[in-house]
């Protein structure tokens, strides 16, 4: 009955009301979200179909866990302030690192040079030009003991974004802890370790997608054995969302990747509880402020109702979906850059108030170069506003129940789940990157969003409205010395002149002959690339010798 009293007044108000005052002031144009649906000039229960509050929204830290994954949420304890930092050597980063600790950040995030991410030793002629440039360079052991030289590892975490040579990485990590007496199972991180997304969105592979799966696994069940605090993937939707999809895309394929992550572990008889807890997502935050809520809340509704149903997990904490958020990088602009300091404050809100664990807010600076110091104290300053001042921390999930947010959640809900039912039934993730059709699906999406721009449908202020046409653009740009290649290659000489060369030629022997042999439990691949990492075998020697079985893979064209 009071649906029906709505109803009634509803279209009492329109006729009576509404239909008048358009008549002399019409709305200023037709409002859709990014990803296509039009939106409404008001909400109310009627939108809300068959809505049952226990069941779409229930209490924090329960099953769906559409409030938040956590009973206190940010009552308890606030989400970790982290700022993605490297660049140029692992001195200049360690500074860095120690200022951003100095300043109140309470967790680590290491960018990595291209040469690293890819397994090219900084001494590689394919690194020549990229060395420090948009990361920091780590070739052996001792570029991961200076990164950290100082830092305790039982009392920060850390995260690395790094892929294709992500056990590598991981393994350096946990030795610099042995030796500065931390157990591997006190250690706390995460490694993004998300291949299926280097061919979606981001293009840092290596090696073909069978192995390169294989390799995931293996360090994700690695890492349920002997690093039970680590995280060791984070499913990323952020670099899928800087490629150009919608927010719709993003919950979808970031998903559907995490479902065949889990398929490919399970098949391996692992129980579903021994890893799943230790999944986590990483998502982007762009300028739709509502949009971007109820996207983080319908996320996390979808995953709990995807392990529980579909995997059959047991253990309420494979059923949560936490999750690291970071500003849109795509988002800023170069023209008229201060502007990027509003746009991160609203992505940032969103992402708290969509219940995130963690959060990186991007710098002003970014459509320019490298962040400087100051751009990095603002972009931190900003979540520390948002926690202390703004009082949005103070309850949990206050926009739930609003009309339009819970509307647009069990939209987008529904729409991601479409997508996710027609890639299970191509055969799952690997066979849909492998087919092109994620690929050309993100293209699609950005050519329209882009076409949006260039007809004047979508304002971006400073670019296509509101431009200065003598715009001085007067920012301190911060610079990599290209001395930093040099010292660089001169330590990687250094310690392969002075390291034991039977030891590591063993080691990597040893390494090519578990690639070799089928995947299985008793074969993981880490605790082979543990042992050439402490031989000192390089980076890029560990990734040539998996090359040699693996070989390499080239993606196939999209159009």
């Amino acid at each position: 009955m009071e649906i029906e009293k709505i109803i009634k007044e509803r279209e009492r108000w329109e006729s009576e009301v509404l239909k008048k005052f358009l008549e002399k002031k019409p709305e200023r144009k037709k409002f859709l979200l990014d990803f296509g649906e039009e939106i409404e000039r008001v909400y109310t229960p009627v939108d809300l179909k068959n809505w049952d509050y226990l069941d779409k929204l229930g209490f924090p830290g329960e099953y769906p866990y559409t409030r938040g994954v956590y009973p206190t949420m940010y009552r308890g304890r606030l989400w970790t302030m982290r700022q993605y930092a490297g660049f140029g050597t692992a001195e200049e980063t360690n500074k860095r690192y120690k200022y951003l600790l100095e300043q109140g950040q309470t967790g680590l995030s290491v960018a990595f040079d291209l040469p690293t991410q890819v397994g090219y030793d900084s001494d590689d002629p394919m690194a020549l030009g990229e060395v420090g440039k948009v990361g920091v360079a780590i070739d052996t052991l001792e570029d991961m003991r200076i990164l950290f030289g100082g830092i305790p590892l039982n009392k920060i975490s850390t995260s690395m974004t790094i892929n294709s040579t992500a056990a590598i990485l991981l393994t350096m990590y946990q030795i610099i802890g042995e030796e500065q007496g931390v157990k591997s199972e006190e250690l706390r991180g995460t490694i993004q370790n998300d291949i299926l997304k280097e061919y979606i969105a981001r293009g840092t592979y290596i090696f073909p997608p069978q192995p390169s799966m294989r390799l995931v696994a293996d360090t994700i069940i690695y890492c349920a054995e002997n690093i039970p605090k680590w995280n060791p993937i984070s499913i990323s939707g952020y670099h899928i969302r800087e490629a150009g999809s919608n927010a719709v895309q993003e919950v979808a394929f970031t998903l559907a990747d995490g479902i065949e992550y889990v398929k490919w572990i399970t098949r391996r008889g692992v129980d579903v509880d021994k890893f799943a807890p230790r999944l986590s997502f990483f998502f982007a935050s762009h300028n739709n402020f509502f949009e971007e809520i109820a996207k983080f809340r319908a996320a996390r509704r979808l995953w709990a109702k995807i392990m529980k149903e579909r995997f059959n997990a047991k253990n309420p904490r494979s059923w949560m979906l936490r999750f690291h958020t970071q500003t849109g990088g795509s988002t800023l602009t170069a023209q008229q850059p201060l502007n990027n300091i509003i746009r991160v404050t609203i992505q940032a809100l969103a992402a708290v108030l969509g219940g995130t664990q963690s959060l990186h807010t991007n710098s002003y600076d970014e459509a320019l170069a490298l962040p400087t110091e100051k751009s990095v104290e603002i972009a931190l300053r900003t979540q520390q506003i948002i926690a202390y001042e703004s009082g949005v921390a103070d309850t949990i999930d206050p926009l739930g129940g609003s009309y339009y947010v819970e509307w647009l959640t069990d939209e987008i809900e529904e729409q991601a789940m479409k997508y996710i039912e027609n890639i299970e039934n191509m055969g799952g993730m690997t066979r849909a990157i492998e087919s092109g059709y994620i690929q050309k699906e993100i293209a699609d999406s950005a050519y329209k969003f882009q076409m949006e721009i260039e007809k004047g449908e979508k304002i971006v202020v400073g670019v296509n409205k509101f431009v200065d046409k003598e715009e001085e653009i007067n920012i301190e740009i911060m610079k990599v010395s290209e001395e930093v290649a040099e010292k660089q290659i001169r330590r990687l000489r250094e310690i392969k002149s002075r390291r034991d060369w039977r030891k590591v030629e063993s080691s990597l022997d040893e390494l090519k002959k578990v690639a070799e042999k089928e995947e299985d439990n008793k074969n993981n691949i880490v605790p082979y690339i543990y042992r050439c990492v402490k031989s000192y075998a390089t980076l890029g020697e560990i990734v040539a010798a998996l090359k040699e079985v693996y070989g390499e893979y080239r993606a196939p064209t999209v159009i």
